[in-house]
């Protein structure tokens, strides 16, 4: 307790504290440029998709296949032959200080996801959103770095990720979670939490100021009711379809993404049949074109709207909606499968209820979604946080925590 150092620790402590508001202020101002940009990249994507899903037969077959033509043209020119990934980049970037995220790559990837998604592709918008919201985090950490001296150098990139997640979804606890949660590291990095936290609120504040607060799937999700304790038993039959079902996918995603690296030939030309004969395929079996998009037509326009769906076609649409997000991946298109496997999750809970219990098929839906996303990703705590968020509704948890970790 001499003077001198009393001083000493004093103005340390004065600095340190210093730099954490000027960081949680950076942060903050990340999630606002994150969440502008996320709210340009939506409005993108669903001008072009939009005006798709009505259209004739011959515009949804060509459609999926012209936009993997761009996607491919615009990685390869404007980007300089980069591939098109996007939630790996954030991984590497997040384990590899010396990895840059570039703006090159970022406006390449950009025009590369807009074109696959809004023309059908069957993959999600976080993706993208997820990479641009760490890498603008990433180059404004990297122009700015003296409030960041002795920090780690993936703040602003956690920040990033957690502010595009959460924008995208209008869910920032899940967004936050999710980019701690999701590059499979021991602990949360606790020392990122505070900003990746408010970044998501910030991103997620201005994403809905542009748009609106209505939960992603509020407006779709029919009453769910309260669980009984037999739903627990279900749940834990969810979380081992959902684990199978999730492993599948992910050998199916991770066969696409190595015969990804063929030649283009090869490669469109596997994807557009592919694409074309399930786009066919759906309709014959539904009426609607389910292949095709992220898949928020099949939760809206057919899982919880149909009473009464047999068992084998929920299973067929399941493998159709696997192998056209397969097809995308392969034909060089750019998004992510966090959606996808949303979808995937609904559909394996839907199937689960119908036997189990299928006057409460709602609530056995929400489960899988959490199951068989927590399984695909390996991020349990943001797949439950998600479905609570986006649904408004959290009377499913319970029975959700036991599906997730049985998965």
């Amino acid at each position: 307790m001499r003077p001198d150092v009393f001083s000493q620790r004093r103005d340390e402590f004065r600095s340190i504290v210093r730099r954490s508001r000027e960081v949680v202020l950076l942060a903050a101002a990340t999630g606002v440029v994150t969440g502008l940009f996320v709210r340009g990249f939506d409005l993108a994507v669903h001008a072009v998709y939009e005006r798709l899903f009505e259209a004739p037969l011959w515009m949804l077959l060509t459609a999926p296949v012209t936009g993997l033509v761009v996607a491919a043209l615009s990685l390869r020119y404007i980007g300089g032959g980069v591939s098109g990934s996007t939630s790996d980049e954030y991984l590497h970037a997040f384990h590899d200080s010396q990895y840059r995220l570039g703006p090159r790559a970022l406006v390449a990837r950009v025009i590369a996801a807009i074109a696959s998604l809004g023309t059908g592709g069957s993959l999600g918008l976080e993706g993208p959103s997820l990479y641009g919201g760490s890498a603008l985090g990433s180059q404004i950490q990297r122009r700015l770095p003296a409030p960041f001296r002795g920090s780690d150098h993936r703040t602003l990139l956690v920040a990033g990720a957690a502010a595009g997640v959460a924008a995208i979804f209008k869910a920032p606890a899940t967004g936050a979670i999710f980019a701690l949660e999701v590059p499979y590291r021991d602990d949360l990095a606790r020392r990122m939490l505070l900003p990746a936290l408010v970044a998501s609120a910030t991103g997620y504040f201005t994403f809905v100021s542009l748009s609106d607060t209505t939960p992603l799937l509020g407006g779709t999700i029919i009453p769910i009711p309260q669980f009984e304790v037999r739903d627990l038993f279900g749940a834990l039959a969810i979380g081992v379809a959902c684990a199978i079902g999730a492993r599948a996918f992910a050998k199916l995603i991770r066969f696409a993404k190595a015969f990804s690296v063929r030649s283009f030939p090869i490669r469109i030309t596997a994807a557009s049949a592919t694409i074309v004969g399930l786009v066919l395929l759906s309709r014959e079996l539904t009426g609607l074109p389910l292949s095709l998009g992220a898949g928020y037509e099949v939760l809206e326009q057919w899982l919880f709207v149909e009473a009464d769906i047999a068992i084998w076609l929920l299973i067929a649409v399941f493998v159709i909606r696997s192998f056209a997000s397969a097809a995308t991946l392969i034909g060089g298109g750019v998004g992510g499968v966090f959606i996808p496997l949303v979808v995937g999750g609904a559909i394996v809970g839907r199937t689960v209820g119908e036997v189990v219990h299928p006057e409460r098929f709602s609530l056995y839906t929400l489960i899988g979604i959490a199951a068989f996303l927590g399984a695909g990703y390996r991020v349990p705590l943001a797949a439950v946080m998600f479905v609570a968020e986006s649904t408004g509704r959290p009377n499913f948890i319970v029975p959700a925590l036991f599906a997730a970790v049985a998965a």
